[in-house]
């Protein structure tokens, strides 16, 4: 990719795009950033060597994608700021919650792209969810995939919808993990190991159970019941598990979760 990209923001997930864009090879002189706040565009330049400005300018016209790092409630306002600049660009939201009618309205144009990513991004590890408008050529699509492919998976969509539910199983899905690693050290040091020991063996679990799961092409219940011999130790963890009814509930966290989103797009995304 050799086109001029502009951020909208310059937080975490802008700064894991850039910095795959940037191992890509594509030169920094080619990436603008408008961000706010001054320290993360003291960030911006140590990390990347990119001069980030402040506010939204006349410089934006050269951008071919705009990608849109903002939070949602301030994803409005900003865009009108810049909806002047980049009528001619592709633009790229990664921001939760703001339907893609909106963001059109908001930018005067029709090639919109949605993308739920997740905090795994950050090391090239990430999944996304990517939505596309009718106006979206393949020729675009191509584009978005190159940039979202240097934050790891991606897989598009049919509905827009559905991006909701992928904000509840895979946007907000890491913080699930830390807090099952949280109870799972919790648990270790009242048994008796240090805080880093407890730690270790949260975290590596959990990293190997996943790179199991992703080598096997066995479903995660197989796998679960090739662990779980009857009257063993796991058979009394997973039986205490579903006598509190932890499934469910963790289910209907993800249901909450999925709400949240819709709620979000109705907040925030209003003309």
């Amino acid at each position: 990719m050799r086109q001029h990209i502009a951020f909208i923001g310059g937080g975490n997930m802008a700064s894991a795009i850039i910095g795959g864009l940037i191992k890509q090879g594509l030169s920094p002189q080619l990436i603008d950033v408008v961000e706010p706040f001054e320290d993360a565009r003291t960030k911006l330049q140590s990390n990347f060597g990119i001069t980030a400005q402040p506010q939204a300018g006349a410089f934006l016209t050269a951008a071919k994608l705009v990608v849109w790092a903002v939070k949602p409630q301030t994803f409005k306002e900003a865009a009108h700021s810049v909806a002047a600049h980049t009528t001619q660009a592709l633009h790229l939201s990664v921001a939760a919650g703001i339907r893609s009618d909106s963001i059109a309205a908001w930018l005067g144009t029709e090639r919109v792209v949605r993308a739920m990513p997740n905090t795994p991004a950050l090391i090239g590890q990430g999944i996304s969810g990517l939505f596309a408008r009718a106006a979206v050529t393949s020729t675009d699509k191509a584009q978005i995939e190159q940039v979202m492919s240097t934050t790891g998976q991606f897989l598009w969509l049919e509905g827009e919808s559905q991006l909701d539910a992928v904000t509840a199983l895979s946007g907000s899905g890491p913080a699930y993990v830390f807090y099952f690693m949280e109870a799972m050290t919790m648990a270790g040091v009242e048994m008796g190991f240090t805080r880093d020991q407890a730690y270790q063996l949260a975290v590596a679990t959990f990293s190997g159970a996943s790179a199991l799961a992703q080598a096997s092409s066995d479903s995660p219940q197989v796998l679960r019941q090739r662990v779980t011999s009857k009257g063993g130790t796991t058979f009394a963890a997973i039986s205490s598990m579903e006598d509190n009814d932890v499934r469910a509930l963790f289910i209907d966290a993800m249901y909450a979760a999925r709400e949240r989103a819709k709620q979000l797009g109705d907040e925030f995304g209003k003309a």
